[in-house]
């Protein structure tokens, strides 16, 4: 990737070769702005020649492609990964607050962020002449243009990488390949009319005796009619999955036991297949991605995958999202293409619970001491959460501590362990840092 150059007055220049900057650095007329991406700022008068360049953006639900272009030439390209844990964490702090507030400690209220009102509502007269309170209702207002964290933090993520690689382009035009998908129209390609309206429940009481009668009353693991059936989650609830028609089988009471749930079991095997799940998530969340494209850059130049697609093919460039991108610019030649693609990651470096369901019942001693968890460890000495570091050859980033040792992980989630041994733990003076990192990694591929 070119490195984008700022001149004296902070206006962005065309970017420049790595080579040149190495050079300008070298002679002192040019100081570092940020590293990533690698920017720099000119510290001497110079032209300001521009030409038009454009910022390529493929949109993705798991991954984003970013390319810029000008005249026949890709600059750089990068591809962002978003999260796809936020759902998880937020199940699980859920978890941990309720199994806190249940216990016999302090009361501990709930926290919906969008409960604004409390009403009471009055029950009727007891034997002893007092009334008593029978229920609670809350009055919800969410704010227009709300959206699920799990949602929203893809999407903003996103818009920041787009507004930075904007702000270092001079005359700078916006191509964004986004997706709109008939979720219905996927899983009944016959599908019209009224139809949209009656989904797969129509016409059954719930959800179960719909199951059911997919399953012909058939129990999954014995094949057998009849009997006692109940609906069993092929991805437990506990691992993210849902009550939705597409994540439920029938079994019989026979099957249905204990020991088939268990590790390498017939369950268990099935979870890790997905049998009969079929997911369609990424569907619904690109055509809200697009309509927040839509009102975030009116500007930006709007295309398709069946647009793209052809491009790509006449450019004789690979599938990926960063090639998807490059086709969205609109280039119709290529003269100079770098090799190397930058992966933007980010890591979650802040961990905010207090406790990890640690409970105090039982104990005598009060929790005068209350101290955090040892996972939720930011710094031991002068080492940090998410350092880049070099361990045994290898680059990574620490994503945890454990006394005088930590864990570290690569680029791909990976832990980096000592040569022919098991265990995770790195002792931390066998670290050489690189450099700290906020809360994003960056890496060359």
């Amino acid at each position: 990737m070119r490195v984008f150059v700022m001149n004296l007055r902070g206006e962005m220049l065309m970017p420049c070769s790595p080579r040149k900057a190495r050079i300008l650095l070298k002679e002192q007329k040019a100081t570092i702005v940020r590293h990533n991406p690698f920017t720099i700022q000119l510290l001497y008068a110079t032209g300001e020649t521009t030409q038009e360049t454009r910022l390529g953006i493929a949109l993705g639900a798991k991954c984003v492609g970013i390319a810029i272009t000008s005249n026949e030439k890709v600059f750089g390209k990068a591809e962002l990964e978003l999260r796809q844990d936020v759902k998880g964490n937020l199940e699980t702090k859920k978890t941990y607050r309720r199994g806190r507030r249940n216990r016999k400690t302090r009361y501990r209220r709930s926290k919906f962020k969008h409960k604004t009102k409390r009403v009471y509502v009055e029950g009727k007269r007891t034997k002893r002449g007092m009334y008593h309170k029978v229920s609670v209702s809350f009055t919800s207002k969410r704010p227009n243009g709300w959206l699920p964290p799990s949602i929203q933090s893809r999407i903003q993520n996103t818009f920041y990488w787009i507004d930075t690689f904007y702000s270092l382009l001079p005359t700078c035009n916006i191509h964004i390949e986004v997706g709109k998908f008939d979720v219905q129209k996927m899983r009944s390609p016959n599908i019209q009319g009224r139809e949209y309206q009656e989904g797969d429940t129509f016409g059954y009481h719930d959800v179960r005796y719909f199951v059911l009668a997919r399953d012909h009353y058939t129990c999954q693991v014995c094949k057998k009619k009849g009997g006692i059936l109940q609906t069993h989650h092929i991805i437990y609830k506990s691992h993210g999955g849902s009550n939705a028609a597409c994540n439920l089988v029938t079994v019989c009471t026979s099957c249905h036991t204990y020991e088939n749930h268990q590790e390498d079991n017939i369950f268990w095997k099935w979870m890790i297949e997905k049998k009969k799940t079929k997911r369609y998530k990424e569907g619904p969340f690109m055509n809200i991605f697009r309509r927040r494209v839509f009102e975030k850059y009116p500007e930006a130049h709007i295309t398709y995958g069946s647009m793209t697609t052809p491009r790509r093919k006449i450019l004789e460039l690979e599938k990926t999202h960063s090639n998807d991108a490059i086709a969205a610019t609109g280039i119709t030649a290529i003269k100079e293409n770098p090799a190397n693609v930058l992966l933007i990651k980010q890591f979650r470096k802040k961990k905010r619970s207090l406790h990890e369901a640690t409970a105090r019942k039982g104990r005598k001693e009060k929790n005068t001491l209350a101290k955090r968890n040892e996972k939720n460890t930011k710094a031991v000495g002068t080492w940090q959460l998410n350092d880049k570091v070099c361990v045994f050859g290898q680059v990574g980033w620490i994503s945890g501590f454990s006394g005088q040792c930590c864990y570290v992980k690569n680029i791909q989630g990976d832990y980096v362990t000592v040569p022919g041994k098991s265990y995770k733990q790195v002792n931390l003076s066998s670290l050489e840092l690189l450099c700290h990192n906020a809360n994003w990694q960056f890496a060359i591929l």
